[in-house]
């Protein structure tokens, strides 16, 4: 199976959200990072991308039919080329929005993950240094990542490929490009901030 979505957009942009309007729309798993929490055989996989080392993309994604959250969102060009008929779905939100999210959930993780967990942490805390940035108390250096990963799609992405969307769209504009029917049901919201810090075992913000 080759993926029909790409999602190059960064975490706390939705992704969950999309994951499971994708997984309804196309009949196939999304992946996203719960599917390597949930499945610890998937890290050496996504260990050699971060190492810059060979992967067998197909292999490493075999039975999934989309992709968003990290890491996907980083490896875009490199699961683009393993896809090329793929669409490249930019999931992207207000700038100082994103921050504020992150800063309650994902940034948080690094210190409240449970000890098997960590060496999968320190993986992921590679990935963001050599590809996004791990500066997570500085909200201008994070902020200037955010815009600059999210350019960098607008500018390499095939035109006729690429989707920016915002959770506020909807399915229409992905079941337009998608090609397939539009949902009667409301759009999912799923893994807000508080249910992900309830995950985390921290108290929730309201």
């Amino acid at each position: 199976m080759s993926l029909r979505v790409v999602g190059a957009g960064v975490g706390r942009t939705g992704t969950h959200s999309l994951k499971v309007a994708l997984e309804q729309l196309l009949g196939a798993p999304c992946h996203h990072m719960v599917e390597i929490l949930g499945d610890p055989t998937q890290m050496p996989g996504w260990t050699d991308a971060v190492h810059g080392r060979p992967v067998d993309w197909a292999q490493l994604l075999r039975g999934y039919g989309s992709i968003v959250d990290w890491p996907g969102g980083s490896f875009w060009r490199e699961l683009l080329a393993a896809n090329p008929d793929a669409l490249v779905l930019l999931s992207v939100r207000d700038p100082d929005d994103w921050y504020r999210s992150a800063s309650n959930t994902i940034f948080q993780t690094f210190d409240n993950v449970p000890e098997e967990a960590r060496p999968w942490m320190e993986t992921v805390r590679k990935l963001l240094q050599d590809r996004f940035s791990d500066q997570f108390d500085d909200k201008n250096a994070m902020i200037a990542a955010f815009d600059k990963h999210n350019d960098t799609v607008r500018r390499e992405a095939p035109p006729a490929q690429l989707l920016e969307w915002r959770p506020g769209d909807g399915w229409e504009p992905i079941c337009e490009r998608l090609s397939v029917p539009v949902p009667s049901e409301p759009f999912p919201v799923t893994n807000t901030t508080d249910e992900f810090r309830v995950m985390l075992g921290m108290p929730p913000l309201t």
